[in-house]
């Protein structure tokens, strides 16, 4: 029998992605890939995999996940409201156990994994030790659901479907948590102007830099539109259509700003005031509808040197994982590292 996890319950928009089909936009295929990579990063390393290992991206609700595996290591990062079951059919009637999300978790078979609701945020992520036996599209197994590629047959999840997991079983070794919570940072959202930014007048400029913008209800992966004061242009809306690179700022002729992501199309024929530096692109991916950014310009040199702080910070965040406690149980590692006496901890 083959290891796998089934899904007994789909969640609202679950989907596998790593982090990109990077090198075909010139053939017209989108990268795709994790909205949040600094998430799908900490999960696999918590799991003990490459960071480009793909996991299960959780928009806003996660499925109920029926283990079909001898045992599978999973790890759950993001405010997720998860918890643990005997199985589908729960005989015993014993209530779900809530687990804890930013660490590891050791599976059985017949136990069933309610991922729950993703509280605060707009996507979580789930990874497994050894990753998902499936192939790669293009190099990648992201699903880019709007050309039915990539992932589980291309889509997102729906009930019955069964994801192969490419170990029979989870290896050996405890179980990992978070030393403390990744800072994502705050404040505005830094940019690096143009590559259209002529195509604005002074005044359209400043209003973009000055405004709060809110996010609409039409945000997904593909991009988000944002609600707020309009901006002006100097030379119109519309260019000769160009590249799309991630986090590009498209201002079209309404004036309001849409910041693309991952499923973005490779080439649009809008004018774009700005780029979103890349060390904030993993907050975009976490926001939620009416939510509300400032935007704040950067030089490329001070973008790129906010990004290698941020993965050196990442890195570090890796290195400061700590042994996690099984739910409900004694920590006997942690027991025999206390002075004993007569069976007393002093």
């Amino acid at each position: 029998m083959s290891a796998a996890l089934k899904v007994v319950r789909p969640g609202l928009f679950d989907t596998l992605q790593d982090l990109g089909r990077i090198g075909y936009m010139a053939l017209g295929m989108p990268t795709a890939g994790a909205m949040d990579r600094i998430a799908l990063t900490l999960a696999n390393a918590l799991c003990g995999n490459p960071a480009n290992t793909a996991g299960l991206e959780i928009g806003v609700m996660g499925p109920d996940l029926l283990v079909e595996a001898d045992s599978v290591r999973v790890a759950l990062v993001g405010p997720l409201s998860a918890s643990l079951i005997d199985g589908p059919n729960n005989s015993q009637g014993a209530p779900p156990k809530p687990i804890d999300s930013d660490r590891t978790h050791l599976l059985k078979r017949g136990q069933v994994l309610r991922v729950g609701m993703v509280e605060g945020s707009s996507t979580a992520y789930l990874a497994v030790a050894g990753g998902f036996g499936l192939h790669p599209f293009m190099g990648s197994l992201s699903t880019y659901a709007r050309a039915g590629v990539g992932g589980y047959q291309g889509r997102k999840l729906a009930a019955g479907d069964s994801l192969p997991l490419a170990r029979e079983q989870a290896p050996p070794g405890d179980e990992k948590k978070f030393g403390q919570p990744f800072d994502y940072g705050s404040g505005p959202v830094r940019v690096v102007w143009g590559p259209q930014d002529d195509y604005f007048s002074s005044k359209g400029r400043r209003t973009f830099v000055e405004s709060d913008y809110r996010v609409s209800k039409e945000a997904d992966r593909m991009g988000i539109r944002f609600e707020g004061p309009t901006i002006e242009h100097s030379k119109g809306a519309d260019i000769i259509s160009d590249g799309i690179g991630p986090g590009a700022i498209q201002v079209p002729g309404a004036g309001l700003p849409i910041v693309l992501l991952g499923d973005r199309q490779t080439v649009g024929g809008y004018s774009k005031i700005a780029t979103v530096a890349s060390v904030d692109l993993p907050r975009l991916g976490r926001l939620l509808p009416g939510q509300v950014v400032r935007f704040s310009p950067v030089t490329v040199e001070e973008a790129e040197k906010l990004r290698r702080d941020q993965e050196a910070r990442l890195q570090r965040a890796i290195a400061d994982f700590k042994t996690a406690r099984p739910p409900g149980g004694i920590d006997l590692a942690r027991l025999y590292e206390e002075n004993l006496i007569d069976g007393v901890v002093y």
